[in-house]
């Protein structure tokens, strides 16, 4: 399905002890470009999310914002560290015998030492945390691809509009274009007979003449291409998988031929319907800057 690079996605997962909330905001860009603020604490996730976005999002601008509340209480720990209270122990027997005094330590005093008793937070459960996060990341660029697919469906309708229009446009070109010879040939005649007053016309020089303004106004090469190109555009539309480039390329080929068109052109109407091509032609190519 064609896909928009606008989007967005929200997901909220909470549980006994955690909310994690996910949002997720896309605009279009040349090539995939994820900015990605979270809490500190997330930040050791960082390439995993980038990883598991990028099998949701081929291409775009896309912001992605995490907030984190725990609603556990801080777990915290005592540690007792034996070695370095056997080290003051020792060191306070050793001043007993050198200096002959009273050793009164005592346990709680020795308690009070530095680092003989310190508090730890309980380390976090990595595996439970990411469970949580990936869930609401999953959610959230579903959200997020539902959307863009949403918006690129009125895309695909809009563009499908524009091409049929477009298909007029060169209908009538390719109408037009053997009447302008007639035309031509008709006034060459009469303006001939204006200055032979009377005399006879070589047709074969008339002939000539048209031949030589035929081949500098000749745009059937370029309304045969065009026509292609319409039609790839509309299969391209229709098959909807990652064809934003594709398309943005054959746009430029359209445009490449309508000016052509105009540049050979010396007809009014003509040169209108190569200008409405032309105007097509660049919304097409606005509209197509948005499609992944």
């Amino acid at each position: 399905m064609l896909k928009s690079m606008t989007g967005f996605g929200r997901c909220e997962q909470v549980t006994d002890q955690y909310k994690i909330s996910v949002e997720m905001k896309a605009v279009n860009h040349r090539y995939l470009d994820l900015g990605i603020r979270m809490p500190k604490k997330f930040s050791r996730f960082e390439n995993g999310v980038r990883t598991f976005l990028k099998e949701y999002v081929k291409r775009g601008k896309v912001d992605l914002f995490i907030s984190f509340e725990d609603y556990t209480e801080s777990e915290m720990c005592v540690r007792y560290n034996q070695r370095l209270a056997a080290e003051y122990v020792d060191c306070f027997k050793k001043m007993e015998e050198a200096f002959g005094i009273k050793n009164d330590m005592t346990v709680s005093a020795l308690a009070r030492l530095p680092e003989v008793l310190t508090m730890e937070q309980l380390p976090e459960d990595e595996e439970r945390l990411w469970e949580i996060l990936s869930g609401a990341l999953k959610e959230a660029a579903e959200n997020l691809v539902r959307s863009r697919e949403v918006e690129g469906e009125h895309l695909r309708r809009d563009l499908l509009e524009k091409l049929e229009y477009m298909e007029g446009l060169v209908t009538f070109i390719e109408e037009r274009s053997p009447a302008i010879l007639k035309e031509y040939r008709a006034r060459l005649e009469d303006k001939v007979k204006e200055l032979l007053d009377g005399s006879a016309i070589d047709e074969g020089r008339i002939a000539a003449e048209v031949v030589i303004y035929a081949d500098k106004i000749c745009v059937d090469e370029e309304t045969v291409r065009l026509r292609s190109h319409i039609d790839s555009t509309r299969k391209e539309l229709m098959h909807g998988e990652n064809v934003g480039r594709k398309l943005d390329f054959i746009a430029q080929e359209m445009n490449r031929e309508a000016n052509t068109i105009l540049s050979k052109s010396s007809d009014p109407a003509i040169s209108d319907q190569a200008i409405a091509l032309k105007t097509e032609i660049e919304k097409i190519r606005e509209q197509i800057q948005n499609i992944e």
